[in-house]
């Protein structure tokens, strides 16, 4: 294999970043001389750290607003200009790489970043796609927006009450990737999939980088097809229980802590993400139906501190006359490391919004999860969890009208006592599932799959 030099680039998010961080580290290991690993620039500036690597190194490109700041209510015109000034300030990047001594034998792009694939074409370098979801979503996307037969290429703008392929679940319309509703309030991502296919499309030999492994999603990859080379590389999770990359946001330490204090299995972790902002609502049902379980917990709450009313709420209940922080029932934190915290004794189950990356780490860590998904593909993740692999259960929301789309307290509370083993059989069942799947993301045959794509490049 020739020495060969990979330029990562990746969406500002957390979700986006660790991910593509873990590749960078694997194909180091998988015998590539060089990864340069590149975000925007305000996404660089806000990584706390940056993991180092023999061969790792750091870079930025804009997305027109390097302060931080972006216009509201208009995200047609932050994803234009993300296109415009990231293709030109990409060009910049891969030209000053080469002036270096680095030239880019590669480039992987990600999910926000369709036009990279144009500027690799233009300057006449492979380029793949590393798709940060399931490879279920993929072929939902592919079944939607293929320039062929696709859904919403033939003047139809509407969603099947059910979509059934080959290889995947029935999803029904309300378990699809919530964008593709024309309605939804992130629909403004369609275009940017929709080009993800037409770029694909162009390419002589497409190949898209999946963050899944075979045994995982082995009918979905199996029936897609043969017009795009699909790769499963994952999970890119880290196999050490450590950090699985970069933190975008502060924690400390106090949680583990309170974790060491409790018994195996015991607790049960909350997160719902670092994107999903829920309603007031919704976290008052949520924190109510975990009190009543008796169960100790570990909550991250990024936005606590903008709430003073549901903040002091939580402290009057949880502290009452008690000070010590172990012997409470729970615990708030403004963020943790969650592969951690997944891998802690104590845990024993995992409230979770089901985005991907959570996902595999639930399943990496045999951890038995509570789905309460809320945008996005998270729909058809929490579908799988419950109905394809079997480690947990998706909380069902509240129709009524006045409160469309809540999950209640008792539903939280109904749902996180059979998880947690407190009623019997399916709780067991779950448990099984849930360990069974993390030995098979261990035995997961990634690594040969990566080294055998890189073969082919060093040929």
């Amino acid at each position: 294999m020739k020495n060969l030099h990979f330029l990562l680039i990746t969406y500002s998010a957390q979700g986006h970043i660790n991910p593509t961080l873990q590749l960078a580290k694997r194909l180091l290991c998988s015998g590539a001389s060089k990864v340069t690993f590149a975000t925007t620039v305000h996404g660089l500036s806000k990584m706390k750290t940056l993991p180092s690597h023999d061969g790792l190194s750091y870079a930025s490109f804009s997305d027109g607003f390097d302060d931080g700041t972006k216009p509201k209510g208009d995200p047609h015109h932050i994803m234009s200009e993300f296109k415009r000034v990231g293709s030109q300030t990409l060009t910049h990047l891969i030209q000053n790489l080469s002036k270096e001594g680095h030239p880019v034998d590669f480039l992987v792009y990600g999910l926000i970043l369709p036009w990279a694939a144009e500027v690799a074409r233009d300057m006449s370098i492979t380029s793949a796609l590393l798709c940060s979801q399931s490879a279920s979503a993929f072929a939902i996307y592919h079944h939607f927006f293929n320039t062929h037969q696709g859904i919403y290429n033939n003047n139809n703008n509407i969603p099947p009450s059910i979509v059934n392929l080959p290889g995947l679940l029935f999803f029904a319309q309300e378990d699809l990737p919530s964008f593709l509703l024309p309605t939804d309030p992130h629909a403004s991502i369609i275009p940017c999939v929709r080009e993800h296919f037409q770029n694909l499309e162009k390419d002589p030999n497409p190949c898209v980088l999946l963050n899944t492994f075979d045994a995982l999603e082995e009918e979905a990859i199996k029936n897609f097809g043969n017009n795009i080379n699909l790769v499963s590389i994952g999970p890119l999770v880290p196999s050490d229980n450590k950090r699985a990359g970069c933190d975008l946001f502060e924690d400390s330490k106090q949680y583990i802590e309170w974790l060491n204090n409790k018994p195996d299995r015991s607790v049960v972790y909350v997160s719902f993400g670092s994107m999903a902002v829920l309603q007031r609502k919704q976290m008052e049902e949520i924190f109510h139906g975990l009190v009543s379980t008796g169960i100790p917990f570990l909550w991250v709450i990024r936005s606590l501190e903008d709430d003073d009313e549901f903040k002091e709420m939580i402290i009057s209940e949880l502290d009452g006359d008690n000070n010590n922080n172990n012997n409470k029932q729970g615990l708030i934190v403004p963020w943790c490391s969650q592969v951690e915290v997944l891998s802690h004794q104590s845990v024993g189950c995992f409230v979770t919004h089901c985005g991907w990356n959570s996902t595999l780490e639930s399943l990496v860590a045999g951890m038995p999860v509570v789905g309460c998904p809320q945008f996005s593909d998270q729909l058809m993740n929490a579908k799988m969890v419950e109905d394809l692999w079997g480690t947990g259960i998706r909380a069902r929301v509240n129709h009524e009208e006045e409160e469309d789309g809540i999950v209640k307290r008792e539903e939280i509370k109904r749902c996180v006592e059979i998880v947690i083993g407190l009623d019997g059989e399916k709780g067991e069942e779950i448990r099984k599932n849930a360990a069974k799947w993390r030995g098979l993301s261990l035995e997961a045959s990634s690594d040969v799959n990566l080294r055998a794509f890189m073969e082919k490049l060093g040929a």
